[in-house]
């Protein structure tokens, strides 16, 4: 079957890059685009013109938020330590999983429905460890297997393991807890679970060891070797925090990237979300080679800009990391699951960092957001509408008044869009959302039953809190409360 699309406004892709094309057509056929340009000879089934609209690829989300964050309880309640954002010790030894399967399998749901709610088409899913007893499992992530397919979002999946765990003493000081045997078992289950899962239609398999400084030295070789044998992504939270890194040069003498590097860890396929905290940038005075160790394995940066100038950090810069050759992808890792959001915030720090706004432009934003996550998972046939390239369609509606005035496509939706100006998504040539309503997705149901959820996960905090404080005295209030 083929079907047209009509906007406006339609980025296509020729010689390498992104090209706008004003008053175009897209045509699909099948799972695949067979036509960008304007007057499509051949004859069509379906036609669909979005008027004022932009057509373009989908957004590759590399660290996808995947279930109720909890990472925005932090958001003006600090120190982690202190507000349940890192086990206390005597929790370590107790410590139990605060959701059933079922509600599990439904946050996978509800969070693949928003992804695609907000132009998402390929998800690389994350989700936090914090309130698991120790890692994720074969189960859930089957149910989210099963959710990819009935709702029609492209995505790579792998439960989480680790080896280690960071944890609040009783004095306060920070150290970690190992248990290797239980991380590599959990890494079993993780090769297990690809053997099973990939390339099942739109789903395809990662490997997802937790953060650096909760990996010893072997779950990671074993990790490596997995991925050389099965030739699937492995996506390690690396360089994301300034405790993170100094746990790391205190435990092996060698920076996150130093410490990667000697273990045959890094490779094209290695993602490494956050990528902030690197030698040479600012607040970091240890000396090194960590960009250039990053880049010379052809490894990714997994850019989240929201979630780190939440926590006060920035990469240093955007533009330094470009002209260094590094790969950059982009993930949304928070709440919202908004990759524009991402984008908008990602320009303005990268022009703070760099003390002025030559070095980047909205094109860069957007290209990391399509062909820098396609690049980075090898797929050439993704981030890009391109005949032959996969069906995967983000339409942004650019006629609602409050957009503003449109002067250039990408730089509009840079200034005055949202994920919310969402209107239509195509993934692998299914028509998935519509005029913003997610295909067999009940949006308001599943948000109250997600606020239902969320608040009987707060009401635990006590227990994996530092001393057991009260609820009111983790998360206070913006003002006292009348």
């Amino acid at each position: 079957m083929r079907t047209l699309l009509t906007a406006r406004h339609v980025v296509g892709h020729e010689g390498g890059q992104h090209r706008l094309l004003t008053d175009g057509q897209v045509v699909i056929e099948d799972d695949r685009i067979l036509f960008v340009g304007r007057e499509f000879p051949g004859e069509v089934q379906a036609r669909h013109d979005f008027g004022m609209a932009l057509i373009g690829p989908g957004f590759v989300d590399l660290d996808a938020l995947s279930d109720l964050d909890t990472t925005i309880l932090g958001y003006d309640n600090q120190p982690p330590a202190e507000k349940g954002r890192i086990w206390p010790k005597d929790y370590t030894a107790r410590a139990y999983e605060m959701y059933s399967p079922e509600e599990l399998a439904f946050q996978k749901r509800y969070a693949l429905a928003l992804l695609l709610r907000h132009g998402i088409t390929t998800a690389l899913p994350i989700a936090s460890l914090f309130y698991r007893e120790w890692g994720e499992t074969t189960e859930e992530f089957a149910a989210a297997a099963e959710a990819a397919q009935e709702l029609g979002i492209r995505v790579y999946l792998g439960p989480a393991y680790r080896t280690g765990n960071t944890y609040v003493d009783e004095d306060g000081a920070i150290r970690c807890h190992y248990d290797e045997a239980r991380g590599l078992a959990g890494l079993d289950e993780a090769i297990a679970f690809c053997r099973r899962f990939e390339g099942s239609g739109l789903v395809r398999t990662m490997f997802a060891p937790d953060r650096i400084e909760t990996c010893t030295a072997e779950l990671l070789r074993r990790t490596a070797a997995a991925v050389r044998e099965l030739d699937v992504p492995v996506r390690l939270h690396c360089c994301q925090s300034k405790l993170e890194y100094a746990l790391v040069v205190q435990q092996h003498g060698m920076s996150p990237p130093e410490w990667l590097q000697s273990l045959g860890f890094l490779s094209p396929r290695a993602l490494l979300p956050h990528g902030t905290w690197v030698s040479g940038s600012r607040g970091l005075e240890r000396p090194g080679r960590d960009l250039e160790i990053i880049g010379a394995a052809g490894a990714s940066i997994v850019h989240c800009p929201i979630v780190s100038a939440r926590g006060g950090r920035a990469l240093d810069s955007f533009s330094r990391y470009r002209a260094r050759g590094l790969r950059i992808g982009l993930g949304t890792d928070t709440w919202p699951p908004d990759i524009l959001a991402n984008m908008q915030v990602g320009v303005m720090l990268a022009r703070v960092m760099d003390g002025g706004a030559t070095g980047v432009r909205a094109a860069d934003y957007y290209d990391a957001a399509t062909l820098g996550g396609a690049d980075a998972l090898g797929r050439p046939d993704l981030g890009r509408l391109a005949a032959g390239a996969k069906a995967d369609i983000t339409v942004f509606d650019l006629s609602h008044p409050l957009m503003g005035q449109v002067i250039d496509p990408i730089q509009t939706l840079l200034i005055g869009g949202a994920g919310r100006d969402v209107r239509d998504v195509f993934v692998d040539g299914r028509h998935v959302v519509r005029n913003g309503a997610v295909a067999g997705f009940d949006l308001a149901a599943g948000h109250a039953r997600a606020q239902a959820q969320f608040d009987g996960l707060v009401a635990k905090y006590p227990q994996r809190t530092w001393k057991h404080p009260p609820v009111e005295a983790i998360f206070s209030p913006s003002y006292p409360r009348a």
